[in-house]
């Protein structure tokens, strides 16, 4: 094998490791959850100052927890990604859980998948937002190889690695955050990463009660989806303009949107 092919073969390797969970106690922390982002960089920017006029009011630190999708369909994923690895506003923390969409462009940079699978998750506006051409480039490396080599190098490494690191799950005493939902045949521990970042019908149709509230996103729909052990937070911000926050503190949730 040679170098270049064994590198990508560890790559790979790492790509395919178990993503981290994390656990934590948000009793006494105002936290602020944000749904589906997709490339909108100018609603996450509004999403942040109505939390920063919210969480004004609200003692001691808070926490954002932004879950997942950051990538994709909308015009400004390179300009997403720079803003969740600048530090949080002051007064804040911030985890970035992983979503299936950065899973994906994991998937095609390790050789998982093919460029034309990847365009399939609207990965053309991803493309065009770090300065690349989707539907140019194509005429410029007739060769596939060299066309995914050209990509996987032009893409920001910096980028890559903070999309490599994000967590996949985030649970608290009473919530859990995550992107997708949960298999709820199945323990927490049982998870995998897998169902955590693209499972759909198994957690929304299931009549298993669920351990605790699950904040999630990845399904669409034109409003939040508020259930007794569930909230959707994915109301198509890329298409609809509407990036949507919940804000859970002592037990109660707060909606709202941009």
């Amino acid at each position: 094998m040679s170098d270049s092919r064994a590198r990508n073969s560890e790559v790979s390797k790492m790509a395919r490791q178990p993503r981290p969970r994390l656990t934590r106690d948000i009793a006494a922390i105002p936290t602020y959850a944000i749904g589906d982002i997709h490339g909108r960089y100018d609603l996450l920017v509004k999403a942040e100052a109505a939390i920063l006029r919210d969480g004004g009011q609200l003692p001691g630190r808070k926490l954002i927890v932004t879950l997942g999708d950051y990538i994709d369909r909308g015009p400004e994923s390179a300009q997403v990604i720079t803003h969740l690895m600048e530090p949080p506003p002051d007064g804040f923390d911030r985890i970035c859980l992983a979503g299936n969409h950065e899973v994906a462009m994991l998937d095609y940079i390790d050789g998982w998948i093919s460029y034309d699978d990847w365009m399939q998750m609207g990965s053309a506006e991803l493309l065009k937002s770090y300065g690349l051409d989707p539907e140019h480039l194509p005429l410029v490396f007739p060769s596939g190889a060299k066309l995914d080599a050209f990509i996987r190098q032009s893409l920001p490494r910096t980028h890559i690695d903070f999309m490599r690191a994000m967590p996949v799950l985030l649970e608290t005493p009473s919530v859990i955050f995550v992107h997708a939902g949960i298999n709820p045949k199945l323990r927490l521990s049982e998870q995998t990463d897998e169902d955590l970042v693209i499972i759909r019908q198994r957690f929304l149709e299931s009549r298993v009660p669920l351990p605790k509230l699950v904040v999630h996103g990845h399904t669409p729909n034109d409003q939040p989806d508020i259930r007794p052990r569930r909230l959707n937070l994915d109301t198509r911000a890329y298409r609809s303009g509407k990036l949507t926050v919940a804000r859970l503190w002592q037990g109660q949730v707060h909606l709202f949107s941009t």
